[in-house]
């Protein structure tokens, strides 16, 4: 069998479902580590290995908010941002759609306005600098109730940064309803967002429907149990409403329990647009090249259908149409001249 990962190593590619503080390396989070000592989480980047291994979902929140504890200044979330985009770099990501819960930095002490300017200021300098163009989803903190929702759309809605293309939902899904959250979602969307929230992860397929109808999703993040409810998929299919899948998360969270049983095949032979993501790599020791190579091995692509994996992603993503044009075109040059070596 082909060796595909040269090939995914250089493929030009775009991701859709990664989270900012999640994408942190092990490198910048014992370096956050170091600034912040009164905090649990390991200084030591070979420690972080076994502090990032997950009992269940609940223990992965756990971990994932004593890391977000350790972004605390402005200049810790510019730190951040801009190692995150030199990642992304590195894997020939082009484009992102990188989200972000303003609600766990500004409850934090970190002035909202010097916030904004901070993922601004690094947002410029990755596309400057690295040539990654990064965008931005504000999502809701799930866990953390409607006052956190109502801040979230406050902060996206009268702050908005140049680079917020959409508004979230993340955390838990357990006795977290969807429909709870549609007044934040019915301002942001009036303000011109797009609707990503996260559905189906650790619950059924009417989480999904409920983020379709309550939230009016355009793109579903994780949407794993969508494979329960043919109706469901038949409606993702036909609307073009993607989903974000992110296979080795999936294990990690346990919302998947064998990667071999992973329900992306049925996803793809019912017609849905699926994307693959990364969701928050080193966490999971994973990166977007790595989730590109299981999905290959799950779905038996090629070089053309990992090519038009990448391409499925520039579709359902929020680039302007000329932005899709070129990332489209870098795609097919790529691939053709790999093919014609």
């Amino acid at each position: 069998m082909t060796d595909l990962h040269p090939f995914i190593a250089g493929l030009p590619k775009a991701e859709l479902h990664v989270h900012h503080v999640g994408s942190a390396s092990p490198r910048i989070v014992a370096e956050l580590a170091s600034r912040h000592p009164d905090s649990a989480v390991p200084t030591d980047p070979e420690a972080l290995a076994d502090y990032f291994t997950f009992t269940d979902f609940a223990h992965f929140i756990e971990v994932y908010l004593s890391v977000v504890d350790l972004v605390r200044t402005p200049e810790d979330v510019r730190l951040l941002t801009f190692e995150v985009a030199r990642d992304m770099a590195r894997q020939n990501i082009r484009y992102a759609e990188l989200t972000i819960t303003p609600y766990s930095s500004t409850r934090r002490g970190i002035d909202e306005k010097a916030f904004m300017e901070a993922i601004e200021d690094a947002r410029r300098a990755a596309e400057k600098e690295l040539g990654v163009i990064l965008r931005w989803c504000f999502d809701i903190p799930g866990e953390a109730g409607l006052e956190a929702a109502a801040e979230t759309a406050r902060l996206a809605v009268d702050l908005r940064p140049e680079g917020l293309v959409s508004f979230g939902l993340g955390g838990p899904e357990i006795g977290v309803p969807r429909p709870q959250f549609k007044p934040y979602f019915d301002a942001a969307r009036a303000a011109g967002l797009h609707s990503v929230p996260h559905a189906g992860e650790t619950t059924g397929p009417e989480t999904v429907w409920d983020a379709i109808r309550d939230l009016g999703a355009e793109r579903i993040g994780h949407g794993t149990s969508s494979v329960k409810d043919p109706e469901l998929l038949a409606y993702l299919a036909e609307h073009r409403i993607a989903l974000e899948v992110c296979p080795t998360s999936n294990i990690a969270t346990r919302a998947v329990t064998d990667l071999d049983r992973h329900p992306v095949k049925e996803m793809v032979a019912a017609g849905v647009l699926v994307t693959i993501n990364s969701d928050d790599p080193p966490m999971f020791g994973s990166d977007l090249n790595n989730e590109y190579a299981v999905a290959a091995r799950l779905l038996d692509l090629d070089e053309r259908g990992l090519a038009q994996l990448a391409k499925n992603a520039v579709e359902a993503s929020f680039l302007d149409p000329d932005g899709k044009a070129k990332l489209n075109a870098e795609i097919d040059t790529y691939t053709t001249q790999w093919l014609a070596r």
